[in-house]
């Protein structure tokens, strides 16, 4: 707990409508309260002049590290990797995100793909299309969900979500995660870095991994040669998180030497991905352009989590979806990853 703490003056960028920064307005007060667009440089400028809270349709540059009065930057937005530098937790920033509001849409489309690759719907659409009646050999003995086991790396907003919805598919749920911590209904088996657990044992086991973990100095990379080595030929990834969690030429290798049975990506390295890249062809490789269908009510999600906040800003309380320095991303592509949740 820290001393409680004032507010004075709040720069926005968020692009929501005059009603609801109307809301953000009422939650500051009585601070002054300055909206512009994102590329209005010179009202931000002048603003950053006295602002001590910022709240941003993206992720924060250099302007808001040198921002002499700055204290507590908001990004609305979850996947806070671009904004989790070095220079942000030197400085003592406390930098929060919009974490969970979309979390229940990403689980669905998370097991949007777990279906398509479970039930081949790329072939039935195109056996649909030719006027092909069972044409897939064997179809009729492949297993469904029920009964296997579902690996979440995560287990944040969306990856509660993930594991909810497994239980409902009938499915085991594994999850590794960070930190240590109680084993909700939803979770067969809890694995902890914290406690000296690996991810090798959900790895091993999972017939479907669904990624949902922070992108970090941790995590880039996490799933390459050797970790789709240890995946079972019949399991499929899928991720939702960040692109750098996976390495994108390990896995077309994966997929192509039938290491792995099929993957599902809706976040790649480079965004958007570029017309050449051999993730387009390669098999059983389910894409979507990181775009998720949106819940009817994301942007009065933000505005709770961000309403809440301030609360708990004036009152010295730690922050929702703040960020810390075992988040760090010092990868040097980091600038290259665009793309919000």
């Amino acid at each position: 707990m820290n001393p409680p703490r004032t507010i004075s003056t709040v720069l926005s960028t968020v692009p929501f409508t005059p009603d609801e920064i109307d809301q953000l307005r009422e939650a500051f007060a009585p601070a002054e309260f300055v909206w512009c667009p994102s590329d209005d440089a010179a009202t931000i400028a002048d603003t950053l002049r006295r602002a001590d809270v910022a709240v941003l349709e993206g992720d924060l540059d250099d302007r808001f590290l040198d921002a002499p009065h700055l204290r507590w930057v908001h990004c609305d937005h979850s996947g806070l990797n671009r904004s989790a530098r070095p220079e942000v937790f030197e400085k003592g920033l406390i930098v929060t995100g919009s974490a969970g509001r979309s979390a229940p849409a990403l689980a669905q489309h998370a097991f949007y793909f777990a279906l398509a690759l479970t039930f081949e719907a790329r072939t039935l659409f195109e056996n649909q299309a030719a006027h092909v009646w069972r044409g897939i050999e064997g179809y009729f003995w492949k297993p469904a969900l029920w009964g296997k086991t579902l690996g979440i790396v995560g287990f944040g907003h969306t990856g509660r979500e993930m594991a909810a919805l497994g239980k409902a598919f009938g499915m085991r749920v594994v999850v590794y995660r960070r930190r240590d911590g109680e084993v909700p209904a939803t979770v067969d088996v809890l694995l902890s870095a914290d406690r000296g657990d690996t991810i090798d044992p959900l790895v091993a086991e999972s017939d479907v991994i669904m990624l949902a973990a922070q992108l970090t100095d941790e995590t880039h990379h996490l799933f390459d040669r050797d970790r789709f080595a240890q995946m079972k030929p019949s399991a499929y990834l899928i991720n939702l998180a960040r692109g750098a969690i996976v390495d994108s030429d390990a896995l077309v290798e994966a997929l192509t030497e039938g290491q792995i049975a099929g993957a599902g990506l809706d976040v790649f390295e480079q965004e958007p991905l570029p017309a050449d890249s051999r993730l387009w062809d390669a098999p059983n490789l389910v894409i979507t352009p990181h775009t998720t269908p949106r819940m009817p009510d994301k942007t009065q999600r933000s505005i709770d989590t961000i309403t809440e906040n301030a609360r708990r800003y004036r009152a010295g309380e730690p922050l929702l979806n703040a960020i810390t320095p075992r988040d760090v991303w010092t990868a040097p592509e980091r600038r290259q990853v665009t793309g919000q949740a």
